[in-house]
């Protein structure tokens, strides 16, 4: 059967992002122990606006925006949610895990939520990303 050994965030541009938005789309998967992945969730991702006083002479924010934040809030927009109507951050939290162990279980493969969040969890920038940040091809990223 089946293991999940890691999961993998995948950050993406999303295509309404333009040089005063910062828009990025992410994808969740469970990478398992033969390689091949499982999708989680591809419904999150985020939006940042550059306005206010003092932006006009910034043309890009993508420049200004550093690799780690996004990957950072890659991380969270993936979940755990923040806590809502009464609920504490171990109810989400444990609400989180599970679901995504019910994702993989119907998927065939038996995981459980409490050995998921132990697993290590990579945030990946595709090449659009990166070129966005202002990285070429070829650099480190």
């Amino acid at each position: 059967m089946p293991r999940v050994v890691r999961l993998v965030t995948l950050a993406d541009v999303d295509d309404d992002a333009d040089a005063r938005r910062v828009s990025v789309s992410a994808r969740h998967e469970a990478v398992l122990e033969d390689g091949s992945r499982v999708l989680l969730l591809d419904d999150r991702g985020w939006t940042q606006t550059l306005h206010g006083a003092g932006t006009t002479g910034i043309d890009d924010l993508w420049v200004l925006t550093p690799e780690h934040d996004i990957a950072e809030t890659a991380r969270v927009v993936v979940g755990p949610d923040e806590p809502f109507g009464g609920r504490s951050q171990d109810d989400m939290e444990t609400d989180h895990w599970n679901a995504l162990a019910e994702t993989l279980g119907a998927h065939g493969i038996v995981a459980d939520g409490s050995e998921l969040r132990q697993l290590p969890h990579d945030v990946v920038l595709s090449d659009r990303l990166l070129a966005r940040l202002g990285h070429r091809p070829g650099d480190a990223a």
